[in-house]
C-alpha cells in the first residue's frame, strides 16, 4: 500500500504524468466518463427533481473493476481529470463507481502537463466541486430531455430516425435561414471605374472615388475624360499600424486552423487533444485568452533575447466571458524551445499555436501609409491611388502573416498624367456568404449558443444525421458590361464571369428546411436563438452556485413538456409541408408536392386509398414545393421516357431518381447528370452509353466461363466471382491470369465479411 494512485481520463495523459510523478505514483486512465444515462429509455425521473439513473456501461466495466482494485491497494487516490466541467462530473462519477466519498478524496487540477504544474497541483489538492458537477447534470439532463421526447416527435410527424437537440436543432436553423437568404437575394451591379496612368517606366494604378449606377453614367464620365487634363492634386502620407492577433480560445483556434491549415473543427479538436495529452501544449478547452505570468514572462525573454527590445510589447488579455465552467489561460506552448513536434498534423497546428502566442507580446508594424488624389478638370469626380509600405515588422517578423508592400511612383503635386486606359466594369453585389464550419462556430460564439467543446460534435452530428452537407459549389456564368477607354477612343465588351464558385461550405439539405419549419411553427423556444443562450448563462449559474439545477431544468421542462404534447395534434400533412398541385386530367388524381423520405418529391393519389397506392416522382430541376406547376407535375409522371434505341437495337428509357436523371438499357443504369431527362436526345443518350461502355471495357480485364472475372479496382487489379474478392500479387501479369490460377488467389482469399442491417421495428 505505498503507492499512490492517480487517476486521469485519458491514456496518453496518463503516460504523460507518470514520467513527471516517479515511481511512488500509480497513474491509470479511467477512458473517459465511466457512468452515463444508460441509451435505451429516459432514465429521469421528472416526477422525482429530475433523479438520473446512471450505469457504469459493458465496454468500462473492466476499466472500473481494473480502478477498484488499484484504489484498494492505493494509500491515497488523486482525482485528476480536466479542469472544466466535464472533468469534475468524470472525477465525481469515480467517487460513486469506485466507492470513494467525494467530500474527502483529493482533487487536483492542472492548465498544463508539465512537472511544475502537477508537482505545484499535488502540493494544492481540493475537494470536488459540486457545483461544477451540478452544472454538468444540468446540461446532461436537460439535452436528454430535448432528445428523448422531441427526436420521436420527428419520427412521427416528419421523418424516422431524426434527432433532435438543444443546440443542433439551432446551428441548423442558422445554415437553413442563410441558404433562404443567399436564395431570395436580388443581386444589383454598380459600375466601378479604374485608370492606368502612364509614367516613364512604370504605371500608376488608382480607383475613381464614385461608383455609377449604370453603363449610361459610366459611359458619360468616360467620354467627359476625352481630351481632359489630369492632374496630381494631393500626395497625402500618414503613419498606420497593425496589431497582433489576441492568444488562442477554443472557438479561435477552430477559426484560424479552418483559414490557414484547411482543418475541419473535429479534425482541430483531436489535433489539440493529443498536444495537450503529449504536454505540448495547454488545455485546448477555454474561452479566456488570458497568459500566465511565467507564461509571460518566458515569452518576453524569448522575444528580446531572439529579436531585440524593440520587437517586445507586453500585454493581457482579458475573457469576454464570466463563465465558471472554463479554464482560465489561453492555448499556448507549454514550453517555447519545443519548436516542432514529430507528427505533420500535430506540428501544423503547433506552429499555429507557437506564432501566435509569441507574436501577441510583440510589438505593433509600422506601415507608411500613402494616398495621391488625381482630378479630371472636366469632372468633379476624382481618382485615388494608395499605396503601403512596412516601415518596421514588429509581430510580423514570427505571425506568418507578412504584408506586401504597395510602392507608388514618386510624383509631385501639381504633375500632370497621361491614362494607358481607363476601364469601367459592371460589379454584382453578393449575398451573405454560405457558412463553413469555422464562421459557423464563429456565429455560434457570437449567439451565446453552445460552448466552444461542444462545437466539434455538434458540426459532426448535423451532417451525420443528414441535415446538413458540407460541399464544393459549381459557379454559374453571368455576362459582365465593360466600357474601355483607349487613346480617346471608347469600346464596349461583354464577358463571363464565373461567380457563385465556393469550397467546403454547409448547405442544408431539405430534410433540414422541413424539419427547422415544423421546429419553427411548433417548437419555438427550443430553437429560440435566445433561449439556447440563457441556457448557457443558467448553466453558468449553476456552476457558481447561484441557482439549483433542478429548479432551472423545472423551468425548462414544464413548458417544453406542454409543446410536445401539443403537437400530437398536428397533422402529417402539415409537417411535411403538402401542397395541393392540382388534379391529373386523364385519372382524375389529386398531385400533391411534399416533402418525402429523401427530400421534396411528387404524390399522385391519396395515400389513405386502400384500392390504389400513389404514385411519386420526382420535383423537377430548379423548382420547390412552393414553385411547381401542374403542368411541370405531369411531365415528370409521363417519366419513364422512351427516348430511342443502341445501336443494337436496345431501348433507351429515361428517368429521374434518388441520385438524379439517368437512362437505363436493359439492366444498366447510367447517370446523365447535369442533363434533363425529358429533353435528352437519343443520340445524346447514345454518346453516354458508349462511353459508360468504354468505362466498363477498362474496368473489366477478362471474363471466365465459370463466372470468374478479373476486375481493374481502384486499389490494383483483383479476381472475385462475385462472393469473393482475391488480391492479385504484385509480381503477376494479370492479363496473364489462368482460370486455374484465378481459382486458386479465391481459395485463399478471406471471405467476405457478413453485413447486418438492424430490422426495422
Amino acid at each position: 500500500m505505498s503507492k499512490q494512485l492517480v487517476i486521469v481520463e485519458s491514456p496518453a495523459k496518463a503516460k504523460t504524468i507518470e514520467k513527471y510523478l516517479g515511481s511512488s505514483y500509480q497513474v491509470m486512465s479511467s477512458f473517459g466518463h465511466i457512468r452515463d444515462l444508460p441509451k435505451k429509455h429516459l432514465n429521469i425521473d421528472v416526477n422525482d427533481n429530475f433523479k438520473p439513473t446512471y450505469e457504469v456501461s459493458d465496454d468500462k466495466k473492466k476499466v472500473v473493476s481494473a480502478l477498484k482494485k488499484a484504489a484498494k491497494e492505493s494509500e491515497q487516490v488523486w482525482l485528476a481529470s480536466d479542469e472544466d466541467r466535464e472533468g469534475e462530473a468524470i472525477a465525481w462519477h469515480l467517487c460513486y463507481a469506485l466507492g470513494l466519498d467525494p467530500k474527502t478524496t483529493k482533487r487536483i487540477v492542472f492548465h498544463e502537463i508539465t512537472k511544475s504544474a502537477i508537482t505545484e497541483a499535488i502540493k494544492h489538492p481540493r475537494v470536488i466541486d459540486i457545483n461544477l458537477v451540478d452544472a454538468q447534470q444540468a446540461r446532461r439532463i436537460l439535452d436528454r430531455l430535448v432528445g428523448y421526447e422531441l427526436s420521436p416527435v420527428l419520427w412521427k410527424k416528419v421523418r424516422p430516425q431524426l434527432s433532435a437537440g438543444r443546440v443542433q436543432s439551432v446551428a441548423v436553423r442558422l445554415i437553413v435561414e442563410r441558404e433562404r437568404e443567399i436564395n431570395s437575394f436580388t443581386p444589383t451591379s454598380e459600375y466601378r471605374v479604374n485608370a492606368q496612368f502612364k509614367l516613364e517606366d512604370t504605371q500608376l494604378p488608382a480607383e475613381l472615388n464614385t461608383r455609377f449606377k449604370n453603363l449610361e453614367e459610366t459611359k458619360e464620365f468616360l467620354e467627359g475624360c476625352i481630351g481632359s487634363k489630369f492632374t496630381v492634386s494631393k500626395i497625402d502620407d500618414k503613419p498606420g499600424k497593425r496589431t497582433p492577433g489576441v492568444p488562442f480560445t477554443t472557438s479561435t483556434l477552430q477559426q484560424e486552423a479552418s483559414r490557414a491549415l484547411g482543418f475541419s473543427v473535429r479534425q482541430t479538436m483531436t489535433l489539440a487533444q493529443k498536444l495537450y495529452e503529449n504536454g505540448i501544449i495547454t488545455y485546448m478547452r477555454t474561452d479566456s485568452p488570458t497568459l500566465s505570468e511565467q507564461s509571460l514572462g518566458n515569452i518576453k525573454d524569448y522575444v528580446i533575447n531572439t529579436f531585440g527590445q524593440d520587437y517586445y510589447h507586453r500585454r493581457q488579455f482579458k475573457s469576454k466571458h464570466s463563465s465558471a465552467q472554463e479554464a482560465h489561460e489561453a492555448i499556448r506552448p507549454t514550453d517555447l524551445s519545443i519548436d516542432k513536434v514529430q507528427d505533420e498534423g500535430q506540428n501544423r497546428l503547433y506552429n499555429l499555436i507557437w506564432r501566435r502566442t509569441v507574436a501577441s507580446q510583440m510589438a505593433e508594424a509600422k506601415l507608411a501609409k500613402t494616398e495621391i488624389t488625381v482630378t479630371v478638370d472636366k469632372r468633379k469626380e476624382l481618382f485615388l491611388a494608395k499605396g503601403e509600405v512596412v516601415i518596421f515588422d514588429g509581430f510580423l517578423k514570427v505571425s506568418g502573416r507578412a504584408t506586401k508592400d504597395i510602392l507608388l511612383p514618386k510624383l509631385s503635386e501639381g504633375q500632370n498624367l497621361d491614362y494607358d486606359q481607363i476601364i469601367g466594369r459592371q460589379n454584382f453585389s453578393k449575398p451573405k456568404p454560405r457558412y463553413s464550419e469555422a464562421s459557423l462556430v464563429k456565429k455560434l460564439e457570437e449567439l451565446g449558443i453552445g460552448r466552444p467543446s461542444t462545437y466539434a460534435p455538434t458540426i459532426s452530428t448535423i451532417q451525420n444525421r443528414g441535415y446538413v452537407e458540407k460541399t464544393d459549389l459549381e459557379g454559374k456564368e453571368r455576362p459582365v458590361e465593360t466600357i474601355t477607354l483607349s487613346n480617346d477612343s471608347l469600346s464596349e465588351t461583354v464577358e463571363l464571369e464565373n461567380y457563385g464558385q465556393d469550397k467546403s461550405k454547409l448547405l442544408p439539405t431539405p430534410t433540414a428546411d422541413v424539419t427547422t419549419d415544423f421546429l419553427m411553427k411548433n417548437f419555438g423556444s427550443i430553437v429560440d436563438y435566445d433561449f439556447t443562450a440563457k441556457a448557457e448563462k443558467d448553466f453558468d449559474l449553476v456552476a457558481e452556485g447561484k441557482e439549483k439545477w433542478q429548479a432551472m431544468l423545472q423551468k425548462f421542462y414544464s413548458d417544453f413538456h406542454e409543446l410536445v404534447i401539443k403537437s400530437d395534434s398536428v397533422t402529417r400533412e402539415e409537417s411535411t409541408q403538402t401542397r395541393l398541385v392540382g388534379k391529373d386530367p386523364k385519372s382524375g388524381e389529386q398531385i400533391f408536392a411534399r416533402y418525402g423520405r429523401f427530400g421534396p418529391m411528387l404524390q399522385k393519389g391519396d395515400a389513405a386509398d386502400e384500392d390504389k397506392k400513389p404514385a411519386f416522382a420526382s420535383l423537377p430541376k430548379d423548382t420547390t414545393i412552393e414553385s411547381v406547376t401542374l403542368e411541370q407535375a405531369l411531365e415528370m409522371f409521363s417519366l419513364p421516357r422512351i427516348v430511342g434505341k443502341t445501336d443494337d437495337g436496345q431501348e433507351i428509357t429515361a428517368n429521374i431518381g434518388r441520385f438524379g436523371p439517368y437512362i437505363k438499357i436493359d439492366k444498366t443504369f447510367i447517370s446523365i447528370k447535369p442533363l434533363d431527362p425529358l429533353s435528352i436526345t437519343e443520340a445524346e443518350a447514345r454518346t453516354y452509353y458508349l462511353e459508360n461502355k468504354e468505362k466498363l471495357s477498362k474496368k473489366y480485364i477478362k471474363e471466365f466461363d465459370s463466372g470468374i472475372k478479373i476486375v481493374n479496382g481502384p486499389y490494383g487489379p483483383y479476381v472475385t466471382d462475385g462472393k469473393k474478392n482475391g488480391k492479385i500479387p504484385k509480381d503477376t501479369d494479370e492479363n496473364k491470369l489462368t482460370e486455374a490460377e484465378a481459382k486458386e488467389i479465391l481459395a485463399k482469399a478471406p471471405a467476405k465479411k457478413r453485413s447486418f442491417r438492424r430490422k426495422k421495428k
